[in-house]
């Protein structure tokens, strides 16, 4: 049974998406899984909190494959939860020991749930939680003394979309990640319990009591022309993001993703040849002394 989630949203009905931008983040968060593992111990026990479709978990997994260890994945979906498991086992082998956790990342028995951790890894879960400082705080708790916290969050927005499109006004893109910022604020604004953390995340860390903290940044980059996966995965951002923001948008902006997004329409996004994916995740890193 699914565990609770604080942002209603329906995470199983996204998995097909998920896992199309996992496979084309493959070859970057591998480097990251790579550079974040490179300095643990064997049979490092490593903590992927809010594993979703099982991308980075695929990662980790293959990243201690090598040397052994334990891989405990989180989440509070089943669906996700399972394609994650599914994913680490099959890049890690017999030698890494893939275990499945069912909670929400906000909960304040996580550290009873899973073991101490030389590695902990968090990816665009903890803005989803009511008090975000609390929940650094939290995943703090359950690393070992020298254990390795690293929260994937914020970066540049995803961009796809030629600037004209010759639908509509010219900045469509620009206008859909405005309209789901003021959607995210709202979330965030009614999320009972709510907490604002007006600082960054490195701030975030060393509250938590981290030390040696960093931030590095990892660059998504599939330029025109683009191949299927791409045009897909365009298609789908630009879906969920006309029925998620559509309430902040024009009208003259609603009807031309109506129609790039019309199979049967001359202007359909999917026909297209000069769609793109360029985005840069941020990982903020510090160690537990």
């Amino acid at each position: 049974m699914s565990a609770h989630t604080h942002d209603d949203i329906d995470w199983a009905a996204r998995l097909s998406a998920m896992r199309r931008l996992d496979a084309l983040e493959q070859d970057a968060i591998t480097a990251v899984a790579s550079r974040l593992t490179a300095e643990l111990p064997a049979d490092a026990v490593v903590v992927d909190v809010g594993s979703g479709s099982g991308g980075m978990s695929a990662a980790l997994a293959e990243a201690l494959r090598g040397r052994g260890g334990t891989l405990v994945l989180v989440d509070a979906v089943d669906e996700l939860l399972e394609a994650a498991r599914d994913a680490a086992v099959e890049r890690g082998g017999a030698r890494v020991r893939v275990d499945t956790v069912i909670a929400d990342a906000g909960s304040d028995d996580l550290g009873t749930l899973v073991p101490p951790a030389d590695l902990l890894w968090a990816s665009a879960v903890v803005h989803h939680l009511p008090d975000q400082q609390a929940a650094v705080d939290r995943l703090v708790g359950v690393l070992r003394p020298g254990g390795l916290l690293a929260v994937a969050e914020g970066g540049l927005d995803a961009r796809c979309l030629p600037w004209d499109l010759g639908v509509g006004d010219p900045g469509l893109e620009l206008r859909l990640n405005a309209a789901r910022d003021a959607w995210f604020e709202r979330l965030r604004a009614t999320m009972p319990d709510a907490v604002r953390m007006p600082y960054g995340w490195t701030s975030a860390l060393r509250r938590a009591g981290l030390s040696d903290v960093h931030s590095f940044s990892y660059l998504l980059d599939h330029p025109a022309p683009a191949g299927v996966a791409v045009r897909d995965f365009v298609v789908e951002r630009i879906t969920w993001l006309g029925e998620t923001v559509g309430e902040w948008l024009s009208e003259a902006d609603k009807e031309a993703v109506r129609r790039l997004l019309d199979p049967g329409s001359a202007d359909y996004l999917g026909a297209r040849d000069d769609l793109y994916l360029l985005n840069a995740r941020t990982v903020h890193h510090g160690r537990r002394s």
